[in-house]
């Protein structure tokens, strides 16, 4: 049955075991990562952008990415978080004077070192190759070594001078146990400026209401008081003509005055001058 000549099978040639789980090469991984957009999968090009989380992506890509409405969308895991280039830094770089690109191989008949890298650290110098921690500050996007942040400590960037805290320091590509912590930062700034907003909104209604208000009781009382001033001259007026003392060429009008009274009595009778008698 097979085993003619005498052979003898061997345990793992009768029975299967389990497979072997796949290991994936760790330069290759850290090449993919750092030298490739999370998005497209392209080789990164500057302007480039990275998220809350640490992750490098292309800005054309993002905003491509954004753009796409369509209900046949691909949804990408790694670009669930961004909603707007709001949640996207532009990453302040510095070029590696001994980087030649592409161009060192053209011909596909060189070595190529994936350990090189387009971008180092302007502090000490490392590459941006994976094989060092790197992170940038939120606050400006300048990106620097882990190791420059540690030796020399500053609340300024080293590049720029702006001012930052400690968590405006965003590790990129970090492990999974920093990337749950970038999570839970993220989660609390964006809470914090949908509250801060919230509360600038609120103070902005108020003080509206408030300068309405007082414009509406200024008017109100500018009104009262012209109609009192209204009200008054009208009581001054009638209080000559009504409830004062009559002059006395008004009450002369009347037959009851005495000037018509001694006029009545000093006139003589109705007398005839030339009365005809027939």
């Amino acid at each position: 049955m097979g085993c003619d000549g005498g052979t003898i099978p061997k345990r793992h040639e009768l029975v299967k075991g389990p497979k072997k789980v796949e290991q994936v090469d760790k330069n290759a991984a850290l090449a993919a990562r750092w030298n490739y957009c999370a998005i497209s999968q392209r080789p990164l090009r500057k302007p480039i952008v990275a998220c809350e989380l640490g992750r490098l992506y292309n800005k054309d890509a993002v905003i491509e990415y954004l753009l796409d409405t369509s209900p046949e969308k691909c949804i990408i895991v790694t670009a669930t978080h961004i909603k707007n280039l709001k949640d996207v830094k532009q990453l302040n770089l510095t070029d590696n004077p001994t980087w030649k690109g592409d161009k060192a191989n053209t011909k596909g008949d060189k070595y190529e070192d994936l350990q090189r890298a387009a971008f180092i650290c302007p502090v000490v110098g490392l590459e941006m190759n994976g094989r060092q921690k790197f992170c940038y500050l939120h606050a400006c996007g300048c990106v620097f070594s882990e190791r420059a942040m540690k030796e020399i400590k500053t609340e300024v960037c080293h590049k720029c001078g702006e001012s930052f805290n400690e968590d405006d320091v965003i590790v990129l590509n970090g492990s999974k146990e920093e990337m749950a912590d970038l999570q839970r930062k993220m989660e609390e700034r964006k809470l914090k400026a949908k509250l801060l907003k919230k509360a600038r909104k609120s103070k902005t209604t108020e003080t509206v209401v408030k300068s309405a208000l007082t414009e509406a009781k200024s008017s109100s009382t500018s009104t009262a008081s012209g109609k009192a001033c209204k009200l008054a001259s009208g009581i001054t007026k009638r209080s000559h003509t009504e409830t004062g003392e009559k002059s006395e060429a008004y009450k002369s009008i009347f037959t009851s005055h005495s000037s018509a009274k001694r006029a009545r009595e000093e006139k003589p009778n109705w007398i005839t001058h030339t009365a005809y008698y027939y």
